[in-house]
């Protein structure tokens, strides 16, 4: 390569040689580089590598911070999914809880329906019961009456004695209850 500058610097004729500068060119051009490279180095260097520093102590800082969030957020995804676990718990005890008071709700229900009806078809009885002993009773008046004025017309005079009246009423009633009781009997063999 010497060989091919000192040959272009001969053809040229000049005594600059373009790949090879001069030697006090080299020098002050040594002496400048060495002079700013040590105030670089005395000057810029440290400023750059604080500022190289803090960006790795931020970056660290911020990983670290990403780290404890991570750490947070699987610890809020653990809470939050042991509060879902506790409120379905809940939620199914309270259709428990529910569905027991509505089976009691209907029991109870069901129970004082029957009191009622109880209640309803006892009065029903006593009322046919008053009903029929106060028919019983008007029919036995008519009847009676009517066979007092029978007894009359057979005799050819009006029954006037109380007691006597009493005793055919009540003989007649007694007759036609047995004729009754006898042709219902009768009534329940055939069937």
């Amino acid at each position: 390569m010497k060989e091919t500058a000192v040959i272009f610097a001969a053809t040229t004729g000049s005594k600059y040689h373009l790949l090879l500068p001069a030697v006090p060119d080299l020098i002050w051009g040594s002496v400048a580089f060495v002079i700013v490279a040590f105030v670089i180095y005395r000057f810029a260097w440290p400023t750059f590598s604080q500022m190289l520093d803090e960006r790795g102590e931020k970056i660290e800082k911020g990983l670290q911070a990403a780290e404890l969030a991570r750490q947070e957020i699987a610890a809020e995804r653990e809470d939050l999914a042991q509060e879902i676990s506790a409120a379905q718990r809940e939620a199914a005890e309270v259709r428990e809880k529910a569905q027991e008071n509505a089976k009691e709700i209907v029991t109870e229900a069901q129970q004082k329906a029957r009191l009622d009806a109880q209640a309803i078809l006892e009065t029903a009885q006593l009322r046919i019961s008053a009903d029929s002993e106060a028919a019983a009773r008007a029919l036995r008046t008519d009847i009676g009456s009517l066979a007092t004025e029978l007894a009359g017309r057979i005799i050819g005079e009006a029954v006037t004695d109380q007691a006597l009246a009493s005793r055919v009423i009540d003989r007649f009633l007694d007759d036609l209850e047995a004729s009754l009781a006898a042709k219902h009997s009768t009534e329940v063999r055939e069937s």
